[in-house]
């Protein structure tokens, strides 16, 4: 395995927030473009053309949603995505590869067009509901498994969400208002440096251990709500470092 790199964030890892953590983000600050682009856009491109059914899925309820997600980011890429250019259907990335753009598979053209990965969610009774999202570098879980269910069901089993993070988390995904997103970002430490992880790999010793997990993993998190199917979207650009004093 090829190791994709960052060799810093643009948060500050060794202060992390009590859940959900979360402050206001400038609509120009959404999407980011780092060193690792071409890198992780490289596994991207393979992981939808190879492993789709694990990184990709879209309810039916979800569809209207996903299709105005690629609209809302073709603007916004549009208006703050200086590092790319647009011409009809064709978008070129920060990287040089051309990306054309399939209506019919908003998802999947999302998936090859950013670095982020994104999920929607959508307001079924009481609870968001993930109803669409490629997830191409998964964190310690499967899509398949989260896919259609609740908020609640999706975080378990996470420790720290326990019912009263859970109220909060749901009081932040109705609260959330167009034009005004959020966002946050955890650490966690892995053994290696592999992005599509959705069963994290064990090692000999407690995730303290440097030297058993000598990567560094952060995920910028941001919610947004899409103006018409007023879907919340909730977006990760995963960042892997090297722990300082680790060497390869």
């Amino acid at each position: 395995m090829t190791e994709i790199l960052q060799t810093r964030t643009p948060h500050d890892v060794t202060a992390p927030k009590p859940l959900p953590g979360v402050a206001p983000l400038e609509v120009a600050e959404w999407l980011l473009v780092d060193e690792a682009f071409a890198a992780q856009m490289a596994e991207r491109e393979r992981l939808l053309a190879e492993r789709r059914d694990e990184v990709l899925a879209v309810t039916e309820a979800g569809q209207g949603a996903a299709a105005e997600l690629l609209e809302h980011v073709l603007g916004w890429l549009a208006e703050y995505g200086t590092a790319y250019e647009a011409s009809g259907t064709q978008v070129l990335r920060p990287d040089g590869v051309t990306v054309t753009v399939d209506r019919g598979d908003p998802m999947g053209t999302l998936g090859r067009l950013v670095q982020e990965d994104l999920c929607l969610l959508e307001k079924q009774g009481d609870e968001h509901v993930l109803t669409a999202a490629v997830l191409c570098f998964p964190a310690s879980w499967r899509l398949a498994e989260k896919i259609g269910r609740p908020l609640t069901d999706i975080h378990v089993p996470v420790p720290a969400y326990d019912d009263g993070i859970a109220r909060r988390v749901q009081r932040l995904f109705d609260g959330v208002r167009v034009g005004r997103p959020l966002w946050r970002f955890n650490v966690l430490s892995y053994a290696d440096a592999e992005l599509f992880q959705p069963v994290r790999r064990a090692a000999p010793g407690t995730p303290d251990d440097a030297a058993a997990y000598p990567f560094l993993r952060s995920e910028r998190q941001c919610v947004l709500r899409l103006p018409e199917t007023r879907a919340c979207v909730f977006s990760i650009h995963s960042y892997v470092l090297r722990k300082a004093g680790q060497t390869a």
